[in-house]
């Protein structure tokens, strides 16, 4: 499958444009690269469900760095650690890691096939500032972790509820969770533990996507 080819440059980098984010030439190759890597070992592993060169490029790539902007924002642009749990074939993980190089990426999934994917697109891409880890949320020790993370984020990975009490332990004290959702999850919203709140819940656009999204932003109370 090409994924390098002079139409997936285009849109990306049309996408970028529209996300407003400033990523290099360099920075748009590495993220084509990805989803070559993305679209080659998904032959074996079944990593995505999408195999269209330009859906992958617009339901993954463009997915995930519709929330970098306000990664950046909520950070005010420093350094910070990021923790993607879940992170299956590396959404928005990779994205972010190669969009964001001021951050320190984590990705954390409990399926072996995964985090040999994801350790291998590190080695690929050469992404110092990305590491891997095989496990289940809450089984990691913040120790196993190196510290505990002013982000944490997932994408298609369960209920409010659910993540923010699997993750809970590996979160900074000023730290907050940011949850990629497709319609507003009102429901979940409500359902939260009574120590967290939901302080933002950002609509994102997607360049070419033609669905709700939205960014939904945890802290403790």
């Amino acid at each position: 499958m090409e994924m390098r080819g002079e139409g997936l440059a285009q849109q990306l980098a049309e996408g970028v444009a529209a996300l407003r984010l400033d990523l290099s030439p360099a920075q748009q190759t590495r993220l084509l690269d990805y989803l070559a890597l993305l679209a080659k070992w998904n032959a074996v592993y079944n990593l995505t469900a999408i195999r269209d060169p330009q859906a992958m490029l617009v339901q993954h790539l463009l997915d995930s760095l519709a929330i970098v902007p306000e990664l950046a924002l909520h950070t005010q642009g420093r350094p910070f650690r990021l923790l993607d749990v879940g992170s299956g074939g590396g959404l928005p993980g990779i994205p972010a890691a190669i969009a964001m190089p001021q951050a320190q990426v984590m990705l954390i999934d409990p399926v072996h096939k995964k985090t040999a994917f994801l350790t291998q697109v590190k080695a690929g891409l050469q992404l110092s500032n990305l590491r891997v880890l095989t496990g289940k949320a809450e089984e990691v020790r913040a120790v196993e972790v190196d510290a505990r993370y002013d982000v944490i984020t997932s994408r298609a990975f369960s209920s409010l509820g659910e993540f923010v009490q699997l993750a809970q332990h590996l979160l900074a004290p000023e730290g907050f969770f940011a949850a990629m959702k497709g319609v507003v999850p009102e429901e979940e919203i409500r359902a939260l533990p009574s120590e967290f709140h939901a302080y933002g819940v950002i609509p994102l656009q997607v360049p070419g996507l033609d669905a709700e999204r939205c960014l939904v932003l945890i802290r403790k109370k």
